[in-house]
């Protein structure tokens, strides 16, 4: 099966119906063993310094592990996306673009969404055929979520593990679905988790993806991944077709619509506090000024540049921040 790298999510039900195996290039940038070797090819090859890692690591995984198409989201995610594809179709790498649109019309994603499937002449019947064994696959994922914050029992990086792995169901969703089955049915077994603060991880997947246990070092974990979770689809079966689906995507268009749901999962999942991840010279580190302003919740932003762990100043100011959460959780404040 001929293989297709993403740079983030996109209508991969189109892909599937043309035929192709799906590689979301961030998951094998960030899970790498050393991703440094990724940006350090890119800055090799002329990208700045003070571009984003992803961007750089994206570009290196694709010429470093072979990859010929590639598929880039130039609207609703990275503004440097659109430059990036440049790059690789000059290095002789097969490019597609797939924007959404910047308005949030139905009428517009449907558009785009149609002139996507005709990029790659595959008919509507099959592509919702393919959405409906995906689905079956986000639902045991929205299991997973609610084993993670109605019954305490997975922990906040295996529902971040498995629902940002939904971008491309780890390139086989078949197999990603007996995978999940075996894990929720270990899961189930075990004893809720107790712990005192119920944590909200808002913003772009993070690099440093040991934050998940280290907040457990205290008495805390996170119980709620913004993007991740949109990543998976968890309205998709409420949906008629792919075109509300994509509609329904909050992670790509505008960010009062993003809120309204993040605004809903605060109160539904009992919240005591945000970390909102952004990423070192991305446009969304200004959303952060936004987000402080419509959200009644302690909120900590930390930023991330190109290491994949946490360094000893985000540490310090994680675990103020707890402390902070747990003074105003026992009334002390």
């Amino acid at each position: 099966m001929k293989k297709i790298g993403i740079t983030t999510t996109v209508p991969i039900e189109v892909l599937l119906a043309a035929g192709y195996q799906v590689i979301d290039l961030n998951n094998i940038f960030v899970t790498a063993e050393d991703c440094s070797e990724y940006i350090d090819l890119a800055e090799r090859d002329g990208f700045p310094k003070s571009c984003c890692a992803w961007i750089k690591g994206i570009y290196g995984v694709c010429l470093k592990e072979g990859i010929s198409e590639i598929v880039g989201v130039i609207e609703g995610d990275c503004s440097n996306t659109r430059a990036l594809l440049e790059v690789l179709e000059l290095k002789g790498i097969k490019v597609y673009s797939f924007a959404y649109p910047h308005r949030h019309q139905l009428r517009d994603v449907k558009e785009a969404i149609d002139d996507f499937r005709s990029l790659f002449s595959v008919d509507k019947e099959v592509v919702e055929e393919i959405r409906d064994n995906l689905n079956k696959a986000r639902s045991l994922v929205k299991k997973l979520d609610e084993l993670t914050y109605l019954e305490n029992k997975a922990t906040g990086f295996e529902n971040h593990l498995y629902q940002v792995s939904s971008s491309d169901f780890n390139g086989d969703f078949r197999k990603f679905t007996e995978e999940l089955e075996s894990v929720i049915a270990e899961i189930e077994k075990r004893k809720p988790i107790a712990k005192k603060l119920r944590l909200g991880f808002i913003g772009v997947p993070p690099m440093t993806a040991d934050i998940y246990q280290y907040v457990e070092n205290f008495d805390a974990c996170f119980v709620y991944n913004e993007v991740q979770r949109e990543f998976a689809f968890p309205r998709a079966i409420n949906h008629n077709n792919i075109y509300q689906q994509y509609y329904d995507y909050t992670y790509v268009y505008d960010l009062d619509f993003r809120l309204e749901y993040i605004q809903e999962e605060l109160e539904h999942r009992k919240l005591d506090g945000l970390i909102h991840y952004t990423q070192a010279f991305c446009y969304r580190e200004i959303e952060d000024v936004v987000i402080k302003q419509k959200l009644d919740i302690p909120i900590l932003n930390i930023s991330g540049d190109k290491l994949n762990r946490l360094d000893s100043r985000t540490k310090l100011r994680i675990e103020a921040f707890l402390d902070m959460l747990g003074d105003l959780k026992e009334g002390r404040f």
